[in-house]
């Protein structure tokens, strides 16, 4: 007889009378324990799949003390959230490293005070088995949430902290920024530019002030002229604002790198309205090479950096920490240290530079 939940859900009993076993062997399986023979394993598999059976979320939670879930935290508005490709990218690196450990991604933004609070008090609450955070800002107080909820956690970007030397450093994934950009302006400086400006994202996030710090790496020994250089916030709105005010301080550049592939497209749109050929007159570069690079006019050099991959890793690293605080494996794939994770940038050729 297969015992069944009011409407019609197979229960635990019912597993176990199809398999043969007790219900406590059955529990064990279901929740990833050990000390049943795989014999034994494989049959109450079999018996799982053959009567449909779906685990309770949260009788399993008080067993294994785990919610199946991980809270991405993007402290951004949602207006670039859903503006910028970059986001969408790296979140489909983490949905699908996370999917094939069957764990439940839950997107949390970050907008206001308010919007910090409530973040805040879900992490406290236990509702996820730990966090990634990215896009953070110089002084934001998720971290210090994310550690005082005792979550594993793992930062998309280099944190602008310092390590305190207490206990094991924060982990993170990176691109190298800082290289990055020196090989973009290199270029423009080989193809014989020699009024490069720069266009920076928001100087409190780490991966701008790593890019600026890579341009005046590129034009040493000569300093960088402060006339050159100007904040986009790295939106496509912000480029445009932002080449307009170079071309007035410097109407005489002839090269601009700019630290976003969005706030490239808007430079170009600010050069075409003041008459500036691309790249005839001035040269540009951008930063990502997501899809729209290739779809500006004319296609974006750029310098890559590869975004679904480093959420792929931000995800396969948090697990590898779940797994080292939880005493047990979590999810699949190639193991991979928790230690932080740099990967390198590369140039891309394209027509604008």
């Amino acid at each position: 007889m297969v015992h069944a939940a009011k409407g019609g859900r197979p229960t635990l009993e019912a597993v176990a009378a199809r398999a043969g076993v007790s219900r406590a062997t059955v529990s064990r399986v279901v929740n990833g324990g050990a000390g049943v023979r795989g014999e034994v394993r494989d049959r109450v598999r079999r018996a799982v799949a053959d009567l449909g059976y779906v685990p309770n979320s949260a009788a399993r939670s008080l067993v294994t003390r785990r919610t199946g879930a991980v809270a991405v935290v993007i402290a951004e508005p949602e207006s670039r959230i859903f503006a910028d490709p970059f986001f969408g990218r790296q979140l489909r690196g983490i949905s699908r490293e996370l999917s094939a450990a069957d764990i439940q991604l839950l997107l949390l933004l970050q907008e206001t005070r308010a919007d910090r609070d409530r973040v805040g008090r879900y992490l406290a609450a236990g509702h996820a088995d730990g966090v990634l955070m990215f896009s953070l800002h110089r002084d934001d107080p998720l971290p210090a949430m994310a550690e005082a909820s005792g979550l594993p956690t793992v930062y998309g970007g280099r944190p602008g902290w310092a390590d305190t030397g207490d206990g094991p450093g924060p982990l993170y994934v990176d691109t190298d920024n800082r290289d990055g950009a020196r090989q973009a302006v290199r270029h423009l400086r080989d193809r014989g530019r020699r009024r490069i400006a720069v266009i920076t994202g928001p100087l409190d996030q780490t991966s701008a002030q790593d890019r600026l710090d890579g341009y005046r790496d590129a034009l040493a020994p000569a300093e960088a002229d402060p006339r050159l250089i100007a904040d986009g916030g790295f939106t496509a709105q912000g480029g445009e604002r932002a080449m307009a005010r170079l071309l007035a301080a410097a109407p005489d550049l002839d090269g601009v790198f700019v630290c976003s592939d969005l706030m490239a497209s808007g430079a170009l749109r600010t050069l075409r309205a003041h008459g500036r050929r691309v790249p005839e007159d001035v040269g540009v570069v951008g930063y990502d090479d997501l899809e729209p690079a290739a779809w500006t006019d004319p296609p974006l050099t750029t310098v890559r950096q590869d975004v679904e991959e480093m959420g792929r890793l931000m995800a396969r690293l948090l697990l590898r920490r779940m797994a080292t605080d939880g005493g047990g494996p979590v999810g699949s794939g190639e193991p991979v240290d928790p230690a932080p994770v740099v990967t390198p940038a590369r140039l891309v050729v394209r027509e604008s530079g």
